[in-house]
């Protein structure tokens, strides 16, 4: 009996032991742990993407602000293994009390909830950045803002407090600046910088074929400076912010949604929280689920919301309306592609708005072929999400997936099975969507979905279509002038031997005749 007690005073001992250990998780906590689900996997992917998360912030600010982006990135090396990055953008800039938040505090951003094609999603890039220059040198992330001609620039450096996911200020002054609006950030970080394959050039290249109507340059740790000017001067079309689509709620969310509405009725809430819904669709709801149409949501418990919800799945919807996305278009993304690479041939494709999970989206794709791209090699993939380069994750990817299962064979190219085609080609694949469905939260692979992955096949064959069209006809010019170098080359020799067979002709004359007949034939 003794024994017992025993063992169970130390089990209990044990368990408060435990409990005093146990405490709240910050989310900048966690990232600091496993910030290689953000996309800071080593130094070299690092730099990148505190690059491009710099890059998309600029990008969709100075679209929502009807600017036309000038975007400038800087990397400055200080010792072997540690850079400055600075990225300053010519955008509407950022008040003054949003400053701290925005760049001090992971999870902080307007577009989580919105459902409307934007780069960033949720909230995390540019502080996750910051956090990551922090974690490997100590020092504070700086940053200028200014929102108008005549309205005073701030300047602040802040680090964030990782135990509270919240920002600490150590310098807020107010400055001179000669800009009239924009933003500038300069970050110091451990880091790689290299060219080539997935590097920081390449980002910013593919961010151009993207954005044809940004101007973007780089200024590389040598000094070297790459511009890209935009190839355009009108601006993407502005995506509207949709309402959730009842085929994309689960519970859960369903049961968010009644907590926090401002409907008073069932009716109501159905008809203005969701897209597609009218008054007659919504009674309908509530009669398959045995609930009043003039109930108070906040009022429906759990099983009711279930029967709700299923009472939902039951009712067939018109496809959620697509004026929330903003796709670079066949035009621009051909222009793009003849601006970035010396190819022969360029073909691009728009497909139809379809739906996955309630979310709209659109594929696009584009061939270049041929001219200065290199031969006996795989074809380059260039992945794209709302207008944002996937340089990493290729083999997880949807996109890649997509193109592997294309038989490219019948358009007149080499491809083996389960490979990329071989030749002198760059396939671009672009997906616009309200919500994009990344594998992680580094945000390089686009997930398995079966309807995305459809419409991504059924525009890369159309592309591929186009290429095989223009493939066969080169394939028939150039053995109709084969055969034709042939005439001209024996047609002399016959004249002659017939000169000598048949000597009360003319020959000579025939054969110049036909020669001078197959010159015309060629021009």
């Amino acid at each position: 009996m003794q024994i017992k007690l025993s063992q169970d005073t130390e089990e209990l001992n044990h368990a408060l032991e435990q409990a005093k250990k146990q405490r709240e998780i910050s989310i900048s906590e966690f990232f600091t742990k496993n910030r290689h689900l953000l996309g800071f996997d080593n130094p070299l992917k690092s730099l990148s993407t505190t690059i491009k998360e710099g890059v998309d912030n600029a990008l969709d600010a100075c679209e929502e602000a009807n600017i036309l982006p000038n975007v400038k990135v800087e990397i400055k090396q200080t010792t072997q293994d540690r850079f400055i990055v600075i990225i300053e953008d010519n955008g509407p800039g950022i008040v003054k009390q949003q400053i701290p938040k925005i760049f001090g505090k992971l999870l902080y951003g307007s577009k989580f909830h919105k459902l409307s094609q934007s780069r960033g999603q949720q909230g995390i890039g540019i502080s996750a950045a910051a956090l990551y220059s922090q974690l490997t040198t100590g020092k504070p992330i700086k940053i200028k803002s200014k929102i108008g001609k005549n309205k005073p620039a701030y300047y602040y450096e802040l680090h964030l407090d990782t135990a509270k996911n919240e920002p600490e200020i150590t310098k807020e002054v107010e400055i001179s600046w000669e800009k009239e609006h924009g933003i500038r950030v300069e970050m110091e970080m451990e880091a790689k910088y290299q060219r080539g394959k997935r590097s920081v050039s390449e980002y910013i290249k593919y961010t151009a074929i993207a954005n044809p109507h940004a101007t973007l340059s780089l200024v590389e740790p040598d000094g070297t400076k790459q511009e890209y000017p935009r190839a355009t001067t009108q601006l993407p079309v502005k995506p509207k912010e949709i309402k959730p689509h009842p085929d994309g709620i689960e519970l859960g969310i369903l049961i968010n949604m009644l907590k926090s509405t401002d409907a008073r009725t069932l009716q109501s809430f159905l008809t203005n929280e969701f897209s597609r819904v009218g008054s007659g669709t919504s009674k309908k709801i509530c009669e398959g689920a045995n609930l009043y149409p003039n109930s108070r949501p906040s009022r429906i418990a759990k099983q009711e919301a279930d029967n709700l919800l299923n009472a939902m799945r039951k009712q067939k919807f018109i496809a959620p309306p697509t004026d929330c996305l903003s796709p670079i278009s066949e035009e621009l993304l051909k222009k793009s592609l003849k601006k970035e690479f010396d190819a022969e041939f360029y073909t691009a494709v728009t497909r139809p708005a379809s739906v996955y999970r309630g979310n709209p989206f659109r594929i696009e794709a584009a061939i270049a072929y041929g001219g200065a791209l290199e031969k006996d090699k795989p074809a380059e993939i260039i992945r794209f999400a709302n207008r944002v380069p996937l340089q990493y994750q290729q083999a997880a990817c949807s996109i890649t997936k997509s193109v592997i299962r294309t038989k490219w064979k019948q358009y007149g190219l080499h491809q083996s099975n389960g490979n990329i085609p071989v030749g002198p080609m760059v396939i671009t694949v672009h997906i616009a969507s309200a919500w994009v469905p990344f594998t992680s939260e580094s945000k390089e692979a686009i997930a398995h979905y079966p309807e995305i992955i459809k419409e991504i096949k059924l525009a890369v064959q159309e592309c591929g279509r186009h290429l095989g069209k223009y493939l066969r006809r080169q394939h028939k010019e150039k053995d109709a002038a084969q055969k034709q170098s042939y005439l001209e080359k024996y047609v002399p020799i016959i004249g002659e031997a017939l000169k000598e067979i048949l000597p009360d002709t003319k020959p000579t004359i025939v054969s110049k005749n036909l020669k001078e007949v197959l010159e015309k034939s060629r021009k």
